[in-house]
């Protein structure tokens, strides 16, 4: 039988990972994988989480499996941080959740789910989204499209074009939504448009699944789900897809969920039923510690408020090291502007260049980054950043 099998190209960015590591240049560059890092290039573990583990591991008196649909402390800890404490939907019975293994095992349930729902479903995903969604989609047989989102040439939002789009979709489209920190643009809807959209979905009929991977990396916790929060209000079904990845730096834990809202609580029992089946046909039950360190962090005030202090933090630099990079490429005396840069939110940019060029600046200088040129602001540092921007500008004035 695996005699048959002929082997596969490695994913880009994973293979991007393993140059990086095979690389002897003492100057290399990693602005390809997108996880967070520390001036010193460190991936950290966040004091409130070090702090949530010890009392878990203090007080953890079973290997025994979870409930089937997870830490109910993190579920319901992670329901309040998206939606808000206050939201009326979390007294309404129409929400229900299940903890995952991290925002890609969110994300397989929710298009399970659709499946099931509507098996002719179409999913809209945004031209361009992050390369797993597509395989995702096709893994579980649903068609998909794009919809217009980001013009690389003038660096911008095709806004006009997304929503014309939008209003041609009816009951039979679900439309992807990055919440915020667009991943791989980072080019987020402004503030204005989540209501025209909530408009669209009403009027029309389609079904918004909001993926959520880097809530309080784009301004702050509040601010980056406010347009979510709205669309989640007007309509009567959506899918919420959320990772803690990135803002509780719990990568290697897998840790994520997948939310329903249903038009009733009948309706809700009845989907949650449904998402526990899929996850026992796929993985039986969920990983236990990363939800359980969330759960006890958010069920703290005190680490709650000490763990926004360090998001706070990451996001303000991130912010900083975009406005860093923008100034050393003008500084340059570049043909292009970089100005787009700092309009944008979160780990993540299009540096605009071309994939001959980002492969210029890999075999001349070690700086790997994606095809596309997307790159990891977080790679970025006071120590490379000048080599960075000096690599950029030799082969822009090549």
């Amino acid at each position: 039988m695996f005699q048959q099998l002929t082997a596969l190209p490695a994913d880009p960015l994973l293979g991007i990972a393993v140059a990086y590591r095979q690389d002897d240049n003492p100057k290399k560059v990693d602005l390809g994988v997108g996880v967070y890092k520390t001036e010193e290039g460190n991936t950290p573990i966040l004091t409130s989480v070090k702090k949530s583990l010890q009392i878990l591991l203090d007080s953890e008196e079973s290997k025994s499996y979870i409930q089937a649909r997870g830490n109910q402390a993190f579920l319901d800890g992670m329901e309040k941080l998206v939606l808000g404490a206050d939201n009326p939907l979390l007294s309404s019975n129409r929400v229900e959740s299940v903890q995952a293994p991290g925002g890609t095992g969110s994300l397989k349930l929710g298009f399970e789910l659709i499946k099931r729902g509507n098996p002719n479903a179409k999913i809209w995903v945004s031209g361009p989204t992050w390369a797993n969604h597509n395989a995702l989609i096709k893994s579980t047989g649903l068609a998909s499209e794009e919809y217009p989102y980001y013009d690389k040439v003038n660096n911008q939002l095709r806004a006009d074009e997304m929503l014309e789009a939008f209003a041609k979709l009816g009951k039979d489209d679900v439309v992807l939504l990055h919440g915020c920190c667009h991943n791989p643009t980072g080019e987020d809807i402004p503030a204005d448009l989540w209501p025209k959209i909530a408009d669209l979905a009403v009027e029309n009929g389609f079904t918004p699944f909001i993926d959520i991977a880097y809530q309080g990396f784009g301004t702050d916790l509040e601010t980056d789900v406010q347009g979510v929060r709205h669309l989640l209000s007007k309509v009567p079904e959506a899918l919420i897809a959320t990772s803690c990845s990135k803002n509780f730096g719990l990568y290697r834990e897998r840790t994520g969920l997948i939310t329903t809202i249903s038009e009733s609580p009948v309706a809700a029992g009845i989907a949650l039923t449904h998402v526990l089946n899929i996850a026992r046909e796929i993985y039986s039950m969920p990983p236990s510690y990363g939800g359980a360190t969330v759960g006890i962090l958010l069920g703290d005030e005190a680490l709650t408020t000490e763990w926004k202090t360090e998001l706070a933090e990451m996001c303000a630099r991130m912010r900083s090291l975009r406005a860093l990079l923008v100034d050393k490429l003008h500084a340059r005396d570049v043909d292009q502007s970089f100005d787009f840069i700092n309009r944008q939110n979160g780990m993540f940019t299009f540096l605009g260049i071309t994939p001959e060029q980002v492969q210029a600046i890999r075999d001349e200088y070690s700086i790997y980054m994606a095809g596309s040129s997307r790159i990891n602001i977080a790679g970025i540092s006071n120590s490379n950043v000048d080599y960075i921007a000096d690599a950029v500008a030799a082969v822009l004035k090549k």
